[in-house]
């Protein structure tokens, strides 16, 4: 067994597991993790990314339980209600993503591949989203379709390494003046349907044909990892809209966007 591997697939799943909920670009911290840890370098990483993504999107769920389990019910009754508008609103906002992801990713995956120089330029612009956030104030508004449309836009651009999906979707959730709490809530579970598609798709092509490029105690010690630091992740990112701190994770960005920069130009 491969110690420094699973110390590896460690590390990074914990990335995983706090970048995606706090603004700071999931993505874009795991193209950086991989490069500096010469870790999936490869065609394969993309089974690695999936399995954690997969991962947060099983804390996510753990988290808002609850709210999954009402909107099931309400889905259930078969007739047009709170639950159903809430089901609609979130399959309408991931049809961006779905169009730029079928269309223009395998593209995108090319141009950002071992380009740290704009994974680090889009983690700057990310930051400067994050400052746009204090003009939000504070917002009392719900979802509609229209803002829901707005968030799903958002949420195509964020498949560029480096632009936060859940700093991109709730800045832009506040700005249209909807709620911190309904943000927060929206932002996280409207990427549940289309993650968790491809994680399933990524493990059956696995079983199908196992990688040679991981071991499954890799991919295991991965996907735990970035559950567990996930769970706590999703929780405190919750707290953190909530008491509007959001835009302090810019200067965050800020640095370790120019840090990216200065490691790509120096390489």
């Amino acid at each position: 067994m491969d110690f420094s591997e699973l110390l590896k697939a460690f590390i990074l799943g914990i990335i995983q597991g706090l970048t995606e909920f706090l603004p700071v670009s999931s993505s874009g911290h795991l193209e950086l993790g991989k490069a500096l840890l010469e870790f999936g370098q490869n065609e394969d990483a993309l089974l690695f990314s999936i399995l954690v993504h997969g991962a947060t999107a099983l804390s996510t769920i753990v988290v808002f339980r609850k709210v999954i389990i009402d909107l099931f019910k309400g889905l259930l009754e078969f007739r047009w209600n709170d639950s159903t508008r809430y089901a609609a609103m979130i399959l309408l906002s991931m049809v961006p993503v779905g169009i730029v992801g079928v269309g223009f990713e395998d593209h995108i995956e090319a141009l950002f591949e071992g380009q740290l120089v704009l994974v680090g330029f889009m983690l700057i612009l990310t930051g400067g989203l994050l400052f746009f956030t204090a003009k939000a104030g504070n917002p009392t508004g719900k979802v509609t379709f229209g803002k829901a449309v707005l968030i799903g836009l958002a949420q195509a651009v964020a498949i560029l390494p480096g632009i936060s999906r859940s700093g991109s979707t709730i800045s832009t959730a506040l700005l249209a003046g909807v709620s911190r709490e309904n943000a927060a809530r929206f932002s996280f579970l409207m990427v549940l349907p289309p993650i968790l598609g491809a994680t399933l798709l990524e493990v059956k092509d696995y079983i199908e044909e196992p990688s040679s490029a991981f071991s499954p105690a890799a991919l295991a010690v991965g996907f735990l990892a970035a559950f567990l630091s996930g769970l706590l992740a999703c929780n405190w990112m919750i707290r953190i809209v909530k008491n509007a701190k959001l835009q302090y994770f810019a200067w965050y960005c800020f640095a370790v966007g120019a840090l990216a920069v200065v490691l790509s130009l120096s390489a």
